[in-house]
């Protein structure tokens, strides 16, 4: 890798069974974690109270949020809706009230708060089988776009690089939710989206380091399998490494400055991002490996007829 003005080269195959330890356990731990403690799941998927309040003045919702907090709305997610003077509050679902008394309470507290009297604009109910349908939904949008991935792959380079690149999206997908699940971080629509873009995310670095290996099989005619793929990882991680930082740097302004709505979305991206471009250069080349990729299997066939096109 040539970086700073100096040339580096990493054996990063040297550390593979570390790494599959490492893996091992962060997975392990997740899994633990999803079964024992599950996932804190938001009003998108429990199901709740949508309560739309107009003011006659802009509103910081960060005074809302505390009296809502220190009033027993520990879970309300509140945000501007339109304008400053609009907030939007959404309530999971309480069993010790209806959705009438729910929001009768909330716009007096919010009144006392404020002051003056407010506008009660609406207040709708998610029921919970409208989150089961959600929760349902975006398990599947996953698994269909992991096998989408695995076909594609497959015809774009060979097999065991399809089944190596799966393996890497599925390790990055559980111990992304398995950190949402032992911080108990809530979990919502936003970071669901979260995840399926670090599957992307993923995606692309694993494939620009695959296309680089297939490349260097097919052209360095000495040296073992683990030499090439240590060389083609080192010829790739200078742009891994300047990719994954400038697109650190934007989601950590936007975890520091972009305000609770996406604070759960940026949290998923940043982590998805550092564990994605760990798992493309051990998890996804350490699987080929083990699968026994070789230079035979990269060669491409000799075209038909290419003989006799040569004979004078």
């Amino acid at each position: 890798m040539y970086i700073f003005g100096k040339t580096i080269q990493i054996d990063f195959m040297r550390q593979r069974k570390l790494a599959i330890i490492f893996s091992a356990a962060l997975i392990l731990l997740s899994l633990i974690s999803l079964v024992v403690r599950g996932l804190n799941f938001g009003i998108d998927f429990t199901g709740g109270t949508i309560v739309e309040i107009g003011y006659p003045q802009p509103v910081e919702l960060g005074d809302v949020r505390a009296h809502l907090e220190g009033s027993g709305f520990q879970r309300a997610v509140v945000q501007h809706f339109g304008t400053t003077r609009d907030v939007l509050v959404r309530l999971p679902p309480r069993e010790d009230m209806d959705k009438a008394a729910l929001s009768n309470r909330i716009i007096q507290e919010l009144e006392t708060l404020a002051g003056t009297e407010l506008d009660l604009r609406r207040v709708e109910f998610v029921g919970p089988q409208v989150g089961k349908e959600l929760t349902e939904q975006g398990g599947l949008a996953m698994l269909v776009a992991l096998a989408a991935i695995l076909v594609y792959v497959a015809l774009r380079f060979e097999y065991r690089f399809a089944l190596g690149s799966v393996a890497a999206l599925i390790h990055d997908v559980i111990v992304t939710l398995g950190f949402f699940s032992v911080f108990a971080l809530e979990f919502d629509l936003t970071v669901l989206a979260a995840i399926l873009a670090v599957i992307g995310y993923s995606l692309n670095d694993t494939i620009v380091v695959f296309d680089r290996i297939r490349e260097n099989f097919r052209k360095i005619r000495k040296g073992t399998a683990i030499d090439i793929i240590n060389t083609s990882l080192n010829q790739t991680l200078a742009r891994t490494l300047i990719t994954s930082v400038t697109t650190l740097l934007v989601l950590t302004t936007l975890f520091l400055l972009g305000g609770q709505l996406i604070h759960s979305f940026s949290t998923a991206l940043i982590i998805g991002v550092l564990i994605g471009t760990y798992s493309s250069i051990y998890i996804a080349s350490t699987t080929i490996l083990a699968l026994g990729v070789s230079k035979a299997d990269l060669i491409p066939p000799p075209k038909e007829g290419a003989e006799v096109d040569g004979l004078p």
